[in-house]
């Protein structure tokens, strides 16, 4: 079992669409658990949001932090590292924080922390990146055409 638990709910967003658009396409496929972002002052915020994110991950569940100090593998790497996790026969986790990102107490509870790059992207958008990125996975682990490896012309 593949999960997204995200704060933040988008609604009909266009971020919602594209999340669908690969969410749809995996096997097994991904779900997604929205929840409410919080209000208050910035540490209470986050504080608030990742609690939230905590009560909502299954307990046995392999936890993957989406945080910008997290490892960033390229998406062979990440294949590799999905198909491992999914071996394990754990419901796998993926965590994304809010505006405010996520507190120490989900780093710590995190079997891994994740990267997708040191630029700063919104953490909606986040969602539908890291969808595409893990249908990419399955399809590099499937052997499936979807993902090019190397660079165009090359």
């Amino acid at each position: 079992m593949l999960r997204v638990i995200a704060v933040g709910r988008l609604k009909d967003a266009p971020e919602a669409a594209l999340f669908t658009r690969y969410a749809d396409r995996m096997r097994p496929k991904l779900g997604l658990i929205e929840i409410p972002e919080a209000r208050g002052a910035p540490a209470e915020i986050k504080r608030r949001e990742s609690a939230a994110l905590l009560a909502a991950l299954p307990t046995a569940a392999f936890a993957v932090a989406l945080d910008q100090g997290g490892e960033v593998p390229d998406s062979a790497r990440l294949a590799v590292l999905l198909e491992r996790w999914l071996a394990l026969g754990r419901p796998v986790c993926f965590l994304i924080g809010g505006a405010e990102g996520l507190d120490a107490a989900v780093l710590a509870r995190a079997d891994v922390t994740l990267s997708l790059g040191a630029l700063t992207w919104p953490h909606f958008l986040v969602r539908a990146m890291l969808a595409e990125q893990l249908y990419r996975a399955r399809a590099i682990a499937a052997g499936h055409p979807y993902h090019r490896a190397g660079r165009p012309g090359a």
